[in-house]
């Protein structure tokens, strides 16, 4: 997957100060990165509306969207993927591959007294559906 994710980078890269009139990576590049946030945070949103919905196909769809839109991001701050693999890989030596590196170093070193009560998220109980 990481081979997969650096030739998209580097197309990326090679396509950013292309006419945005005819790419759409030269043209979020002209946007900004304000505009690269939205693009990815909603491809986000469809990935998890048609996931809640059941709908692998869109899912598959729509992180290619994702992982795309999150790549121009990586790209226009500077970020390269092996940086994410680096730090994916210093997550791992501490927590494992599955597991989430905790927001406070507190919670590396001291065991939880009890468990974390996760709030529901009640639009997507209730099923959602992406807009046309």
């Amino acid at each position: 997957m990481s081979d997969s994710l650096e030739r998209l980078y580097q197309a990326v890269i090679a396509a950013k100060d292309l006419d945005p009139a005819m790419s759409r990576t030269a043209r979020l590049f002209q946007r900004g990165p304000a505009r690269m946030a939205k693009k990815l945070a909603e491809e986000a949103i469809e990935v998890v509306i048609d996931a809640v919905n059941g709908k692998a196909d869109a899912v598959v769809r729509e992180s290619a969207d994702l992982l795309y839109n999150l790549t121009v991001l990586w790209a226009a701050a500077g970020v390269k993927p092996e940086d994410v693999w680096r730090e994916m890989a210093r997550r791992e030596r501490l927590l494992g591959i599955a597991e989430k590196l905790p927001k406070s170093p507190v919670k590396l070193t001291k065991p939880a007294v009890e468990p974390a009560v996760r709030r529901r998220i009640v639009a997507l109980e209730r099923g959602l559906r992406k807009r046309p």
